[in-house]
């Protein structure tokens, strides 16, 4: 009896386990909502950090700060709450830096990866998502996942007007497309 009790406690918490890996990001913008499915093959702190980050709320507010028409389109520095600092927008971080995790996920259009300075090992909040097939960055960047539903609202960001950024760059969005919350939610909860 006592065996039996066990191996149905083992079985739960095996189940809960899966069941609680088995999640995506659901990021609802100004814009609409994309949902992302994660790669949990390929990149786990990364994972882990962006997950973490979203249930504290950190992304809430933040904009698409730099959208590049047939490249990318990022977010995720918590300066872009304040429209007063945009000239710093891009250099934002949670207050550290996590590892890289190159792996062999190609940058295809929809892909979910991270954003980083110079050092591999310099990303932390700042997240990208591919509009079109960028393998120049395949292997130098963490990749770690990839839209599920929601390419019409990329495709709405990725077709935002910009201008001039403070670094002379054509990225810098005329209006504030803003990430209003990023929910991490059951996979099985989303259809």
């Amino acid at each position: 009896m006592k065996l039996s009790i066990l191996a149905m406690l083992l079985l739960g918490a095996v189940a809960f386990a899966a069941e609680e890996k088995n999640e995506v990001a659901v990021i609802h913008t100004s814009e609409g909502d994309m949902t992302v499915e994660f790669w949990k093959d390929a990149a786990p702190e990364t994972i882990a950090n962006f997950k973490k980050l979203a249930r504290q709320g950190f992304y809430d507010g933040t904009i698409f700060h730099r959208i590049v028409k047939g490249f990318m389109i990022q977010g995720g520095d918590p300066i872009s709450k304040d429209p007063k600092k945009e000239n710093l927008y891009g250099s934002g971080k949670p207050g550290y830096t996590i590892k890289a995790e190159f792996n062999d996920h190609p940058h295809e259009r929809g892909v979910l990866s991270m954003a980083r300075e110079m050092a591999p090992d310099s990303a932390g909040s700042q997240f990208f998502i591919c509009l079109a097939p960028v393998h120049r960055l395949d292997g130098q960047y963490t990749t770690f996942g990839k839209l599920i539903k929601g390419d019409d609202v990329l495709e709405k960001i990725g077709n935002t007007e910009v201008t001039r950024n403070s670094q002379g760059e054509m990225s810098k969005p005329t209006k504030r497309v803003t990430i209003n919350k990023i929910d991490i939610v059951p996979a099985d909860s989303v259809k």
